[in-house]
């Protein structure tokens, strides 16, 4: 058994395939979907990096994160991706999870929760939204920009000013000259099918469906999706708690010491 239970997963779906990973050993699942960086790099053989964080969580729950499928048809959308998790939790074996969405993970969850409410226990959307805005709409097209001209710094810095607090980013802009040559993927198609597919991406008037226990977590200096989405979804979702980080902007899931631990707390009340 390796530390913390680490497993890295391959899932066969219809002529292609999908990566994730898992930790912990407890009888409850979660899973967890990243935003749009997955369109840049996947969780594939990443299971040992990415537990350390949820170790507190690995007793009770098994933790399960997942990519987008490796090859996406055109026209791929965001409820192609919540249909794609879906199956994937079938060929799991996993009956019902509870599902937190990032960003961009946070939009496939909601679709999940909508089309699949019987698979998922308890929802958790951390700075996302229900519904592309104007703000949305320009940060993607920005990036959709930078990627088509190839242009892997300007799209890593653009990113991460919007993201961060400025406290944070007083100690990352060290690293800007050299992020151009960091990370950057043979080329852009996966990220380019998974910008594109947020541009259309609309349930708003359809959350008041969702029944089960949800909890949406939002940063009020949000520059990326706006801290209003977060309202929208918590006003809109029938019994959903809300939490806002002041100061703190899309990228609260980092920078928020107690992050984890309130998620924890509300999916194991």
């Amino acid at each position: 058994m390796s530390l913390w239970n680490a497993k890295n997963i391959t899932v066969p779906l219809d002529g292609t395939d999908m990566y994730g990973v898992s930790f912990g050993s407890g009888k409850k699942n979660l899973i967890i979907l990243p935003g749009l960086s997955d369109g840049l790099a996947t969780v594939k053989g990443k299971a040992l990096l990415l537990a350390p964080p949820y170790k507190d969580f690995m007793d009770e729950f098994t933790v399960y994160m997942f990519s987008r499928r490796n090859r996406m048809p055109e026209g791929y959308t965001i409820a192609d991706m919540a249909e794609d998790q879906a199956l994937a939790m079938q060929k799991l074996g996993m009956e019902k999870a509870s599902v937190m969405g990032v960003s961009q993970g946070g939009m496939i969850a909601l679709s999940l929760c909508l089309a699949h409410p019987g698979l998922v226990e308890k929802l958790v959307i951390a700075v996302s939204a229900a519904k592309v805005n104007d703000l949305i709409r320009k940060n993607i097209g920005e990036w959709i920009t930078y990627a088509e001209n190839n242009d892997h710094k300007q799209l890593m810095v653009s990113t991460a000013e919007k993201s961060y607090s400025e406290a944070y980013l007083k100690k990352y802009r060290k690293m800007y000259p050299v992020l151009g040559m960091v990370g950057k993927p043979k080329d852009y198609q996966r990220f380019l099918a998974n910008a594109n597919a947020i541009l259309d991406f609309d349930v708003e008037e359809r959350l008041p469906e969702i029944t089960c226990p949800a909890l949406i977590i939002g940063g009020q200096e949000d520059k990326i999706v706006g801290p209003q989405a977060s309202l929208v979804m918590a006003r809109k979702i029938p019994g959903s708690l809300l939490h806002m980080y002041p100061g703190l902007g899309h990228a609260a899931y980092e920078e928020a010491e107690d992050f984890n631990r309130r998620v924890y707390d509300f999916l194991k009340d």
